[in-house]
């Protein structure tokens, strides 16, 4: 095996990891993921040489205990170089291999696996204007995935309002996945990127509100992705095209098993 080209720390499973991973397949390069269950990370210390700490080390003195934010709950215990390298403290978190470079948020990590890699097409486009048109697309969906975490962090409880805002963000993103798929057989252009690896797992993970929808109900709120696939079906053809992929359907396969039903 090749020396990784990345290391990850992070909850597992990931969809957000897998974006690093499924790239790096394709590509013939390493990236070693290292992490837990979320509820369990608070028994980890986040660094870049991330461990599982001991009981007597999880204390309220420690030098290395934060206050947790985004998710999680009770104490964290991350390290100054990790916050040095990760200023915003978050997961998924990657290092350089020498751990001297941090780089975070999922779409940074993939930009950096697809650079990582020397080869005629390095997923990443063939000249700086079609790296620049993946490029929008990975912001857009920085911007879904974002509204797509605080809904189903919140499903249990949510206003109206932030049920409406995700329904517009997801109506907002995947039309505009739809109208580029009009005339091209990828969501950039005429071949597989880094795009359509991002798109593929977070509206993946957005879908899981459909094992979440009896929370909806509950609430007398609808899944916002009812009848998506009939209202947009370039966009689901290509997801559900995209996960049957060897690269794709070695992470997503289980996960995903619950959309076929």
């Amino acid at each position: 095996m090749s020396s990784p080209v990345l290391r990850v720390f992070s909850y597992l499973p990931n969809p957000r990891v897998w974006k690093a991973l499924i790239a790096a397949d394709y590509l013939g390069v390493t990236v070693e993921v290292i992490g837990d269950k979320p509820k369990n990370l608070g028994n980890w210390l986040w660094d870049f040489d991330a461990r599982e700490l001991q009981a007597e080390e999880k204390t309220s003195d420690s030098p290395h205990a934060r206050v947790s934010r985004r998710g999680f709950s009770g104490a964290l215990y991350k390290t100054d170089a990790f916050m040095l390298a990760q200023p915003y403290g978050t997961v998924p978190a990657a290092f350089s291999p020498d751990g001297t470079v941090g780089i975070f948020e999922s779409n940074s990590i993939l930009r950096a696996v697809a650079r990582s890699a020397e080869a005629e097409h390095s997923l990443y486009g063939r000249n700086s204007l079609e790296a620049s048109r993946v490029d929008s697309f990975l912001d857009a969906t920085l911007v879904f995935g974002r509204e797509a975490q605080v809904y189903l962090l919140g499903i249990d409880a949510l206003s109206q309002e932030l049920h409406q805002r995700m329904a517009g963000a997801f109506e907002f993103y995947v039309q505009g996945v739809e109208n580029a798929l009009t005339n091209h057989e990828f969501v950039a252009g005429d071949e597989l990127t880094i795009a359509d690896i991002a798109f593929v797992c977070d509206v993946s993970q957005f879908l899981r509100e459909r094992l979440l929808s009896s929370a909806l109900e509950a609430q007398s709120l609808s899944m916002v992705s009812r009848g998506a696939d009939q209202v947009f079906p370039r966009t689901f053809a290509h997801l559900f095209s995209l996960i049957e992929k060897p690269q794709f359907h070695k992470y997503l396969g289980d996960y995903t098993k619950h959309l076929k039903g």
